[in-house]
């Protein structure tokens, strides 16, 4: 499936997103979690994957670390209603494992669709798998997090995966000066 023959409209590609087979992921998931966020999105955070209460919910972020993303984000000034919010993956691997790379192929050209139709200044890769999806399968997050990159035609950066932030809280402060660099480069001053 390339990206060009998904619907452009956001519904459209959500409703694609929530019916898809591509992957074995479809089979064990509750709902799909295309993403949510203002369609002109001035950021586009990207994760890894949904987690248990993302998959029961059909939204993404929404569960601890959802609720610690949120305490980055407030800290950075950014309000979560002003940025779209995705994953590299949009179904729960099983026992939330890390989603395996035939799987992130497989939702590879939904984010891409995602991020041409969100068209936003600045993306934002959370975590290793989302920095793998978008730089490429040799990218490493200890390599390339508060560096800057292009992913789609886009500015983008890697930071911390707010999950990993839950088992080491010194790496918060860290998440928000990301953030707050990503702010700086979506809304210039």
């Amino acid at each position: 499936m390339s990206a060009r023959v998904l619907p452009r409209d956001f519904p459209g590609l959500a409703a694609r997103i929530r019916r898809c087979t591509l992957c074995d992921l479809h089979l064990s998931r509750t709902h799909a979690v295309p993403g949510e966020g203002p369609a002109h999105a001035r950021i586009l955070l990207v994760g890894e994957a949904p987690g248990r209460n993302e998959d029961e919910a059909g939204r993404p972020f929404c569960g601890p670390a959802g609720k610690l993303l949120d305490r980055a984000l407030r800290a950075a000034g950014i309000r979560r209603d002003r940025v779209f919010i995705t994953n590299a993956v949009k179904c729960r691997p099983p026992g939330n494992r890390t989603p395996r790379r035939v799987e992130v192929a497989a939702c590879r050209p939904y984010m891409v669709s995602q991020a041409e139709a969100v068209r936003p200044r600045v993306i934002v890769a959370l975590g290793q798998t989302a920095v793998r999806d978008l730089f490429g399968p040799g990218a490493s997050l200890a390599g390339l997090r508060g560096q800057w990159a292009v992913f789609a035609g886009r500015p983008a950066i890697g930071t911390y995966h707010p999950a990993g932030v839950l088992y080491n809280r010194r790496l918060f402060r860290t998440l928000v000066r990301d953030l707050r660099r990503a702010k700086s480069r979506a809304e210039p001053e």
